[in-house]
């Protein structure tokens, strides 16, 4: 009897469009992720031609449009039955056009911009149309994905323009396109309706910062595997697993659980604005300091005996700013109240590897020092609520 009531449960819910309440991840968005781990390993090749201007611009401006197509779909896919046959058709079918995303990075600013503008909007529209569709019986979730939809439509056609126009106009018009998806943010997160699930919510962004630090931990396998096995290389590389264990620390053991629980308290446009600033806008500066930091250990292991260039100190301590102090942001717009370690040691640390140079492995065990610091003194101090 009861096996009968939950294969009835079961029947109903692969019927519906709308997520039930309980919703978990599920296999089909796991898989959507899997492209995203190419995505940033793509990034991370922006810097390897060497740390400028031009190269971290490109960097940001490429990530952002990945996660931007990333974060739009994850809302999509809160609100969508991720066990109906429907939502996971289109799923797979943004899989496949992201993988083309992916495939046009490393020329999106060397005259292929329109082979990376083109699945960007693809994946954007798909995006909207599974909210669309999710949001059908719900009037006011409707309208407000019809509204978002119409503002984001001004950054896509920024995003289709640069792609058109090709050269350093690209740089404009995607700058503007970041632009004006906040402006569409920003909108969207003033409307009633969107109903997020918040389990499900931080459960698919803490999935997208395990992604980032893979990277990290596949560009270490492969700069220990592309060179000659010393001491320092083995000793940098272990340096280099045990930071990336140190940001996975920072984040799923100190801050994770404290955005759940601030956005499961919430209802409303209260949630959905505090979605919006602490994962949708906010993690993306996390996830470029952790792309930061992999190509600074990608330098680091590609000469371990050496002293580690300005440029890859300036990722190193950059990277660990950006990841932890946004993470303390988060925290700040979640709770009200600073967690002043998590911006004051990041910021130490970037101004010593910024001012004396330092070998590899002396930079990696310095960044270390600050995360094993920061994560004592956070296990002694009053927990944030």
């Amino acid at each position: 009897m009861h096996d009968a009531r939950t294969y009835d449960r079961r029947t109903t819910m692969a019927r519906s469009l709308v997520s039930p309440d309980d919703q978990r991840v599920t296999f089909v968005e796991l898989f959507f992720d899997l492209i995203f781990v190419f995505c940033v390993t793509q990034v991370v090749t922006l810097l390897h031609a060497g740390v400028d201007v031009r190269a971290v611009g490109s960097a940001v401006l490429a990530f952002w449009m990945v996660w931007w197509a990333w974060t739009q779909f994850t809302w999509a896919l809160n609100a969508a039955n991720t066990d109906h046959p429907q939502v996971q058709l289109t799923t797979l079918l943004a899989t496949a056009v992201a993988f083309f995303l992916a495939i046009g990075i490393p020329r999106a600013f060397d005259g292929g911009a329109l082979g990376f503008a083109l699945p960007y909007v693809a994946v954007r529209v798909l995006g909207l149309i599974a909210y669309h569709q999710a949001a059908a019986q719900d009037a006011t979730q409707r309208r407000a994905v019809r509204i978002f939809g119409a503002c984001s439509a001004l950054g896509m056609a920024a995003v289709l323009a640069g792609g058109l126009s090709g050269g350093s106009s690209v740089y404009w018009f995607w700058s503007a396109a970041i632009a004006l998806d906040l402006v569409a943010a920003g909108i969207g997160g003033q409307l009633e309706g969107w109903n997020l699930h918040p389990d499900h919510f931080a459960e698919r962004h803490g999935l997208i910062v395990i992604i980032a630090l893979g990277e990290t931990l596949i560009v270490a396998a492969a700069g220990l595997t592309g060179t000659d096995v010393t001491s320092l290389a083995v000793v940098t590389g272990i340096l280099a697993v045990t930071v990336t264990c140190g940001l996975w620390w920072s984040y799923f053991r100190h801050a994770r659980p404290v955005l759940e629980r601030a956005l499961s308290a919430l209802d409303g446009g209260r949630r959905s604005r505090l979605a919006r600033d602490a994962f949708s806008v906010l993690h993306f500066p996390m996830l470029c300091g952790i792309i930061a930091m992999a190509a600074a250990v990608e330098e680091a292991l590609a000469h371990p005996d050496a002293a580690l260039p300005a440029g890859g100190r300036g990722l190193l301590g950059i990277g660990a700013m950006l990841f932890v102090g946004g993470t303390g942001v988060a925290l700040w717009r979640a709770t009200g109240r600073a967690p002043v370690w998590r911006f004051l040691l990041p910021a130490g640390v970037a101004a010593a590897l910024l001012g004396f140079e330092a070998t590899p492995w002396r930079a990696l065990a310095v960044l270390l020092a600050v995360l094993v610091a920061l994560s004592l003194i956070e296990a002694r101090a009053k927990p944030l609520q």
